[in-house]
């Protein structure tokens, strides 16, 4: 059984090598800037969130949690074979394809539980805090969960990623009679 994990893997791998690489183009948050922009406006043009139990802010303090550990540090780490694997070939697949998708509704292993009575203002906040001392983090960061070792750009690139991933599930908020 092992065996045949390890035939798998190796499969993704050689098939992620080709494009580990390049890098894919960035659709809804091209730079930090636009990111940080968007997530601003959600002050004033508050979105629902489909598809997922969580509410907004419960999705932005999710965001500013998975920012903030690539500081600080993850609480959970997948084991060492996982992120130099499977970990390391899905950020290669993601990074090429200029998107990421993953379970919307899982939370980071480990991490508090996100607080449902937050406010939107509070969730906006935290988050653009986070972003803002990620942009000036100078020190080392932290193997990502899944992913392992990144480079800033790669963090940067991965949280641009999550965030856009996150933002297909935002929806208008419509006035109700």
């Amino acid at each position: 059984m092992d065996r045949r994990r390890a035939l798998k893997t190796s499969t993704v791998l050689l098939a992620a090598a080709p494009i580990a690489g390049c890098t894919g183009r960035l659709t809804t948050f091209t730079t930090w800037q636009q990111a940080r922009q968007g997530v601003l406006e959600l002050l004033f043009k508050p979105q629902v969130v489909q598809g997922n139990a969580w509410s907004l802010s419960q999705v932005l303090q999710h965001l500013a949690q998975s920012i903030e550990f690539s500081m600080q540090g993850y609480p959970v780490l997948k084991g060492a074979w996982f992120r130099s694997t499977a970990g390391s070939a899905a950020f290669s697949v993601f990074n090429a394809r200029g998107q990421m998708s993953h379970d919307l509704a899982e939370p980071i292993p480990g991490a508090p539980a996100l607080d449902a009575s937050q406010t939107l203002a509070l969730a906006v906040n935290r988050l653009l805090a986070a972003m803002d001392a990620f942009a000036q983090f100078n020190g080392t960061l932290r193997p990502h969960f899944a992913y392992g070792e990144l480079t800033k750009p790669q963090y940067e690139r991965a949280h641009l990623m999550h965030l856009a991933n996150h933002w297909t599930q935002f929806h208008a908020k419509t006035a109700t009679a």
